[in-house]
Protein backbone atom coordinates (compact mmCIF):
# COMPACT_ATOMS: atom_id res chain seq x y z
CA UNK A 1 0.00 0.00 0.00
CA UNK A 2 2.87 2.67 1.18
CA UNK A 3 4.55 1.58 -1.94
CA UNK A 4 1.24 2.67 -4.65
CA UNK A 5 0.83 5.76 -2.63
CA UNK A 6 4.71 6.50 -3.43
CA UNK A 7 4.21 5.33 -7.15
CA UNK A 8 0.91 7.66 -7.00
CA UNK A 9 3.31 10.62 -5.26
CA UNK A 10 5.61 10.73 -7.59
CA UNK A 11 3.55 10.69 -10.84
CA UNK A 12 1.67 13.50 -9.43
CA UNK A 13 5.30 15.36 -8.73
CA UNK A 14 6.19 14.28 -12.38
CA UNK A 15 3.21 15.62 -13.58
CA UNK A 16 3.43 18.80 -11.99
CA UNK A 17 6.62 19.34 -13.06
CA UNK A 18 5.97 18.63 -16.36
CA UNK A 19 2.81 21.69 -15.94
CA UNK A 20 5.01 23.98 -14.74
CA UNK A 21 7.85 23.51 -17.03
CA UNK A 22 4.53 23.71 -20.12
CA UNK A 23 4.55 27.21 -18.46
CA UNK A 24 7.54 28.43 -19.69
CA UNK A 25 6.26 28.51 -23.48
CA UNK A 26 7.04 31.00 -24.99
CA UNK A 27 10.54 30.51 -25.73
CA UNK A 28 11.85 32.91 -29.19
CA UNK A 29 12.24 30.68 -31.92
CA UNK A 30 14.39 31.62 -35.05
CA UNK A 31 12.98 32.38 -38.07
CA UNK A 32 16.44 34.09 -39.62
CA UNK A 33 19.77 35.06 -38.06
CA UNK A 34 17.82 38.62 -37.05
CA UNK A 35 14.55 38.07 -36.44
CA UNK A 36 12.57 36.00 -33.86
CA UNK A 37 9.22 35.12 -32.28
CA UNK A 38 7.11 33.58 -29.85
CA UNK A 39 3.36 32.91 -29.46
CA UNK A 40 1.48 33.50 -26.42
CA UNK A 41 -1.95 31.41 -26.41
CA UNK A 42 -5.69 33.53 -25.30
CA UNK A 43 -6.48 33.01 -21.49
CA UNK A 44 -9.92 33.27 -19.79
CA UNK A 45 -10.74 35.45 -16.86
CA UNK A 46 -11.58 32.75 -14.71
CA UNK A 47 -8.10 31.31 -15.39
CA UNK A 48 -5.90 34.07 -14.86
CA UNK A 49 -7.38 35.66 -11.30
CA UNK A 50 -5.79 32.56 -9.99
CA UNK A 51 -2.70 33.17 -11.83
CA UNK A 52 0.98 33.57 -9.70
CA UNK A 53 2.84 36.15 -10.16
CA UNK A 54 5.30 34.77 -12.45
CA UNK A 55 2.69 32.84 -14.13
CA UNK A 56 0.86 36.57 -14.85
CA UNK A 57 4.16 37.63 -15.74
CA UNK A 58 4.15 34.81 -18.34
CA UNK A 59 1.37 34.94 -20.42
CA UNK A 60 1.21 39.08 -20.29
CA UNK A 61 4.06 40.82 -20.23
CA UNK A 62 7.06 40.85 -23.16
CA UNK A 63 9.68 41.58 -21.61
CA UNK A 64 11.99 41.79 -24.95
CA UNK A 65 11.31 44.19 -27.21
CA UNK A 66 14.05 45.65 -28.41
CA UNK A 67 17.69 44.19 -29.07
CA UNK A 68 19.78 45.55 -31.42
CA UNK A 69 20.31 43.93 -35.19
CA UNK A 70 17.53 42.23 -34.52
CA UNK A 71 13.39 41.97 -35.06
CA UNK A 72 11.61 40.54 -32.16
CA UNK A 73 7.90 39.41 -32.35
CA UNK A 74 5.13 38.05 -30.15
CA UNK A 75 2.24 36.90 -32.03
CA UNK A 76 -0.63 37.28 -29.45
CA UNK A 77 -3.77 34.51 -29.60
CA UNK A 78 -5.97 37.93 -28.47
CA UNK A 79 -7.22 39.15 -32.16
CA UNK A 80 -4.74 37.56 -33.57
CA UNK A 81 -2.47 40.68 -33.11
CA UNK A 82 1.59 40.77 -33.68
CA UNK A 83 3.92 43.11 -31.27
CA UNK A 84 7.19 43.81 -32.62
CA UNK A 85 10.33 45.79 -32.30
CA UNK A 86 13.05 46.47 -34.44
CA UNK A 87 15.83 48.16 -33.88
CA UNK A 88 18.10 48.37 -36.89
CA UNK A 89 22.59 49.42 -36.66
CA UNK A 90 24.83 49.32 -39.35
CA UNK A 91 22.56 46.69 -41.73
CA UNK A 92 19.38 47.43 -42.76
CA UNK A 93 16.52 44.58 -41.81
CA UNK A 94 14.23 43.14 -43.92
CA UNK A 95 10.42 42.26 -42.22
CA UNK A 96 9.89 38.85 -42.74
CA UNK A 97 7.26 36.66 -42.39
CA UNK A 98 7.50 33.96 -39.16
CA UNK A 99 6.73 30.44 -39.09
CA UNK A 100 2.77 30.85 -37.34
CA UNK A 101 1.41 32.57 -40.28
CA UNK A 102 2.64 30.55 -42.73
CA UNK A 103 -0.24 28.50 -44.87
CA UNK A 104 1.87 25.10 -44.40
CA UNK A 105 4.83 25.11 -41.85
CA UNK A 106 5.66 21.61 -42.82
CA UNK A 107 6.06 23.60 -46.20
CA UNK A 108 8.42 26.30 -44.83
CA UNK A 109 7.47 30.10 -45.60
CA UNK A 110 6.83 29.14 -49.73
CA UNK A 111 7.69 32.63 -50.66
CA UNK A 112 4.76 34.50 -48.29
CA UNK A 113 4.98 38.05 -46.80
CA UNK A 114 4.58 39.80 -43.65
CA UNK A 115 1.18 41.66 -44.83
CA UNK A 116 0.00 39.29 -47.39
CA UNK A 117 -3.17 39.29 -44.71
CA UNK A 118 -2.25 41.96 -42.59
CA UNK A 119 -2.14 45.32 -41.79
CA UNK A 120 1.44 47.27 -40.08
CA UNK A 121 1.52 50.27 -37.71
CA UNK A 122 5.05 51.29 -36.95
CA UNK A 123 5.84 53.90 -34.61
CA UNK A 124 9.76 55.21 -34.12
CA UNK A 125 10.77 55.82 -30.25
CA UNK A 126 14.61 55.91 -30.87
CA UNK A 127 17.03 57.64 -33.26
CA UNK A 128 15.99 59.19 -36.82
CA UNK A 129 15.85 56.13 -38.91
CA UNK A 130 14.00 54.95 -42.39
CA UNK A 131 11.44 52.97 -43.61
CA UNK A 132 11.15 51.35 -47.28
CA UNK A 133 8.09 49.96 -48.43
CA UNK A 134 7.95 48.69 -51.84
CA UNK A 135 10.62 50.76 -53.03
CA UNK A 136 9.14 53.96 -51.47
CA UNK A 137 11.24 56.05 -48.34
CA UNK A 138 9.91 57.11 -45.15
CA UNK A 139 12.23 59.01 -43.14
CA UNK A 140 10.89 58.37 -39.42
CA UNK A 141 11.91 60.82 -36.65
CA UNK A 142 11.48 60.43 -32.68
CA UNK A 143 7.86 59.31 -32.20
CA UNK A 144 6.83 59.60 -35.84
CA UNK A 145 4.16 56.67 -37.00
CA UNK A 146 3.54 54.94 -40.58
CA UNK A 147 0.97 53.05 -41.11
CA UNK A 148 1.24 50.19 -43.86
CA UNK A 149 -1.86 48.82 -46.06
CA UNK A 150 -2.63 44.31 -46.38
CA UNK A 151 0.02 43.42 -49.66
CA UNK A 152 2.98 45.55 -49.24
CA UNK A 153 5.91 43.01 -50.23
CA UNK A 154 9.45 44.57 -49.22
CA UNK A 155 9.45 46.55 -45.92
CA UNK A 156 13.33 47.23 -44.61
CA UNK A 157 14.10 49.11 -41.38
CA UNK A 158 17.25 50.66 -41.34
CA UNK A 159 18.78 53.59 -38.75
CA UNK A 160 20.59 57.06 -39.63
CA UNK A 161 23.32 56.66 -37.20
CA UNK A 162 23.88 53.29 -35.72
CA UNK A 163 25.20 54.88 -32.48
CA UNK A 164 21.63 56.20 -31.70
CA UNK A 165 19.28 53.99 -33.67
CA UNK A 166 16.17 53.88 -34.40
CA UNK A 167 13.42 51.72 -32.63
CA UNK A 168 10.83 50.62 -34.31
CA UNK A 169 7.97 49.54 -32.49
CA UNK A 170 5.09 47.45 -34.21
CA UNK A 171 1.83 46.35 -34.24
CA UNK A 172 0.12 44.25 -36.91
CA UNK A 173 -3.74 42.95 -37.62
CA UNK A 174 -5.51 41.16 -39.82
CA UNK A 175 -6.97 43.11 -42.79
CA UNK A 176 -9.57 42.44 -45.45
CA UNK A 177 -8.94 45.18 -47.39
CA UNK A 178 -5.58 47.45 -48.94
CA UNK A 179 -5.08 50.63 -47.83
CA UNK A 180 -2.58 53.76 -48.69
CA UNK A 181 0.29 53.74 -46.74
CA UNK A 182 0.44 56.98 -44.66
CA UNK A 183 2.85 58.38 -42.51
CA UNK A 184 1.65 60.42 -39.77
CA UNK A 185 4.03 62.86 -37.10
CA UNK A 186 2.20 64.17 -33.94
CA UNK A 187 1.66 67.47 -35.54
CA UNK A 188 -0.79 65.68 -37.93
CA UNK A 189 -2.47 63.54 -35.13
CA UNK A 190 -5.65 64.14 -33.45
CA UNK A 191 -3.87 65.54 -30.20
CA UNK A 192 -6.27 65.11 -26.93
CA UNK A 193 -5.80 66.87 -23.75
CA UNK A 194 -7.21 64.80 -20.98
CA UNK A 195 -6.87 64.28 -16.67
CA UNK A 196 -5.25 67.06 -14.42
CA UNK A 197 -2.96 67.33 -12.18
CA UNK A 198 -5.12 67.19 -9.40
CA UNK A 199 -6.39 63.65 -10.56
CA UNK A 200 -2.44 63.26 -11.28
CA UNK A 201 -3.01 62.29 -14.54
CA UNK A 202 -2.59 65.21 -16.79
CA UNK A 203 -2.27 63.80 -19.82
CA UNK A 204 -1.97 64.37 -23.95
CA UNK A 205 -3.51 60.97 -26.31
CA UNK A 206 -2.15 61.44 -29.79
CA UNK A 207 -4.54 59.58 -32.32
CA UNK A 208 -2.26 58.85 -34.72
CA UNK A 209 -3.10 55.60 -36.72
CA UNK A 210 -6.74 55.64 -36.39
CA UNK A 211 -9.27 55.26 -39.01
CA UNK A 212 -9.77 58.74 -40.52
CA UNK A 213 -7.48 60.53 -38.93
CA UNK A 214 -4.43 62.37 -41.08
CA UNK A 215 -5.98 60.62 -43.87
CA UNK A 216 -5.03 57.28 -42.59
CA UNK A 217 -7.62 54.05 -43.35
CA UNK A 218 -6.92 50.82 -41.69
CA UNK A 219 -9.07 47.51 -41.21
CA UNK A 220 -8.78 46.95 -37.37
CA UNK A 221 -5.63 47.98 -36.63
CA UNK A 222 -5.39 51.42 -34.22
CA UNK A 223 -2.34 53.21 -32.49
CA UNK A 224 -1.39 56.09 -30.56
CA UNK A 225 0.80 57.85 -28.38
CA UNK A 226 -0.37 58.98 -24.54
CA UNK A 227 2.51 61.47 -22.75
CA UNK A 228 1.86 62.23 -19.14
CA UNK A 229 2.79 65.96 -17.96
CA UNK A 230 5.36 66.06 -14.89
CA UNK A 231 4.07 65.49 -11.59
CA UNK A 232 1.38 62.89 -13.40
CA UNK A 233 1.11 59.34 -12.69
CA UNK A 234 -1.94 57.99 -13.57
CA UNK A 235 -3.02 56.68 -16.74
CA UNK A 236 -5.91 55.77 -18.44
CA UNK A 237 -8.56 56.46 -15.73
CA UNK A 238 -11.01 55.62 -15.14
CA UNK A 239 -10.14 52.09 -16.43
CA UNK A 240 -11.85 50.58 -18.88
CA UNK A 241 -12.83 47.20 -20.95
CA UNK A 242 -13.70 47.21 -24.32
CA UNK A 243 -15.17 43.46 -25.25
CA UNK A 244 -14.66 44.07 -29.01
CA UNK A 245 -11.49 44.48 -29.35
CA UNK A 246 -7.88 43.73 -27.06
CA UNK A 247 -5.03 46.31 -26.68
CA UNK A 248 -0.95 46.24 -25.98
CA UNK A 249 0.77 48.96 -24.16
CA UNK A 250 4.28 49.77 -24.82
CA UNK A 251 5.55 52.01 -21.93
CA UNK A 252 8.77 53.92 -22.67
CA UNK A 253 10.81 57.03 -21.48
CA UNK A 254 10.50 55.43 -17.76
CA UNK A 255 13.43 57.15 -16.28
CA UNK A 256 16.36 55.05 -15.00
CA UNK A 257 15.53 53.42 -11.23
CA UNK A 258 11.48 53.86 -11.61
CA UNK A 259 9.04 51.88 -12.40
CA UNK A 260 5.37 50.60 -13.77
CA UNK A 261 2.69 49.39 -12.23
CA UNK A 262 0.50 47.98 -14.78
CA UNK A 263 -2.98 47.01 -13.52
CA UNK A 264 -5.07 44.52 -15.22
CA UNK A 265 -8.02 41.80 -14.81
CA UNK A 266 -11.57 41.88 -14.24
CA UNK A 267 -12.75 44.86 -12.51
CA UNK A 268 -13.07 43.11 -9.69
CA UNK A 269 -10.48 40.98 -9.22
CA UNK A 270 -7.53 43.41 -10.40
CA UNK A 271 -3.68 41.59 -10.81
CA UNK A 272 -0.45 44.14 -10.80
CA UNK A 273 2.79 43.62 -13.31
CA UNK A 274 5.74 45.67 -12.04
CA UNK A 275 7.59 46.74 -15.72
CA UNK A 276 10.65 48.24 -16.59
CA UNK A 277 11.42 50.39 -19.52
CA UNK A 278 10.37 49.62 -23.06
CA UNK A 279 8.31 46.19 -22.12
CA UNK A 280 5.05 45.58 -23.57
CA UNK A 281 1.60 44.18 -21.85
CA UNK A 282 -1.13 42.18 -23.32
CA UNK A 283 -4.36 43.42 -22.58
CA UNK A 284 -7.39 40.74 -23.09
CA UNK A 285 -10.66 42.48 -24.17
CA UNK A 286 -12.04 41.40 -20.52
CA UNK A 287 -9.40 43.41 -18.59
CA UNK A 288 -8.98 46.72 -17.55
CA UNK A 289 -5.29 48.52 -18.40
CA UNK A 290 -4.45 51.08 -16.50
CA UNK A 291 -0.82 52.06 -14.81
CA UNK A 292 1.01 54.19 -12.25
CA UNK A 293 4.64 54.80 -12.30
CA UNK A 294 6.75 55.65 -9.73
CA UNK A 295 7.25 59.13 -12.42
CA UNK A 296 6.21 60.49 -15.52
CA UNK A 297 6.27 58.39 -18.41
CA UNK A 298 4.59 57.51 -21.62
CA UNK A 299 2.85 54.68 -23.67
CA UNK A 300 2.07 53.56 -27.03
CA UNK A 301 -1.24 51.87 -27.02
CA UNK A 302 -2.49 49.50 -30.19
CA UNK A 303 -5.71 47.73 -30.69
CA UNK A 304 -7.19 45.45 -33.03
CA UNK A 305 -10.44 43.69 -33.38
CA UNK A 306 -13.78 44.36 -35.09
CA UNK A 307 -14.96 47.75 -34.38
CA UNK A 308 -12.71 51.00 -35.26
CA UNK A 309 -14.80 53.38 -32.85
CA UNK A 310 -12.55 54.52 -30.71
CA UNK A 311 -15.04 55.43 -27.80
CA UNK A 312 -16.12 52.23 -27.43
CA UNK A 313 -15.32 51.27 -23.99
CA UNK A 314 -17.00 50.33 -20.66
CA UNK A 315 -16.05 52.38 -18.52
CA UNK A 316 -15.74 51.14 -14.67
CA UNK A 317 -16.30 53.97 -12.25
CA UNK A 318 -13.40 54.15 -9.95
CA UNK A 319 -15.02 53.18 -6.28
CA UNK A 320 -15.77 49.65 -8.40
CA UNK A 321 -12.19 48.88 -8.82
CA UNK A 322 -11.32 46.18 -6.44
Amino acid sequence: MKKSLLTIALCLMAGFAMAQDSFKGYEAKAENSYTYYNLHWATGPEDAKHYTTDRLRKEFLIEKVFAPGEVNWTYSMYDRFLIGGAVPTTTPLKLVSIAPLYVDASKGNDGRNLLDNRELGIINIGGEGTVTVDGKSYTMGFQDALYIGRNAKDIVVSSKNAVEPAKFYMNSACAHATYPTVKVSLKDANNIKAGSMKESNDRVIHQMLIDGVAGVHTCQLQMGLTELKEGSVWNTMPAHTHCRRMEAYLYYKVPAGQKILHVMGEPQETRPIWMNNEQVVISPQWSIHCAAGTSNYTFIWGMAGENLIYGDMNVVPIPNLQ
